[in-house]
């Protein structure tokens, strides 16, 4: 065969195969997952986003801060008590890559357990936890304090905590808000979500679908 005629079949049908993987990979591939993906998981390929007054304000997937504005001086916001507060922010003060819930970057510390650094770390947050959340009538024990009151987690985005974190915040968002207790602990009670399946990971509560229903209870009022 002529060699000229048979370097151009050869590079007609290489490019009759790239067309045709382009089509198949590029084109048919992504619409035909993306419709599966809008048509069964609409809400999880669009975000998990979180409604509020018509308006997004959040994903479920990525926790936020809830802090006074930053005055002069202070290198990190204090955090606003009224609301119900996510992990540590921040990891615990430099406790993480991650800064306030910033998209820009992901992670936690790499520190071992027993880092005296991060030992610190952790004593300083339980205690804040402890000052933070004890009220007129009602105490916070050290021993109350959950590990996600006082960790941040491995992405330092983590937008859930605990039922035992979001309980021994009650009291003090009830105070802080003028309310009783039984009807902030019914809030939480509301907003905790059991196993996954029934046997995957731990209970938990969406922080900010929290505050959201503490807001709209607050406006009720």
């Amino acid at each position: 065969m002529n060699p000229v005629a048979n370097t151009a079949r050869l590079l007609a049908a290489g490019l009759r195969a790239l067309l045709v993987l382009t089509l198949v990979t590029g084109v048919i591939y992504p619409l035909a997952v993306t419709g599966i993906a809008q048509g069964l998981f609409n809400d999880e390929a669009n975000g998990s986003e979180i409604t509020s007054d018509g308006k997004v304000v959040g994903s479920s997937l990525i926790g936020q801060a809830y802090n006074l504005p930053l005055k002069e001086g202070e290198e990190t916001p204090a955090p606003d008590l009224k609301w119900f507060q996510g992990r540590p922010q921040n990891g615990l003060g430099t406790n993480s890559v991650n800064t306030q819930y910033k998209l820009i970057l992901s992670g936690a510390t790499n520190r071992s357990g027993d880092n005296e650094q991060l030992i610190q770390w952790v004593k300083d947050a339980k205690a804040a936890v402890i000052r933070d959340n004890s009220t007129a009538d009602y105490t916070v024990e050290p021993e109350d304090v959950p590990a996600d009151a006082v960790t941040s987690s491995g992405s330092g985005l983590d937008a859930d905590i605990s039922p035992e974190y979001a309980g021994i915040q009650v009291h003090r968002v009830a105070e802080k808000n003028g309310l009783p207790v039984a009807e902030v602990q019914s809030l939480v009670d509301e907003h905790t979500q059991g196993r996954t399946l029934g046997f995957m990971g731990e209970p938990r509560v969406n922080v900010l679908e929290l505050n959201i229903a503490l807001r709209n209870l607050l406006a009720k009022g």
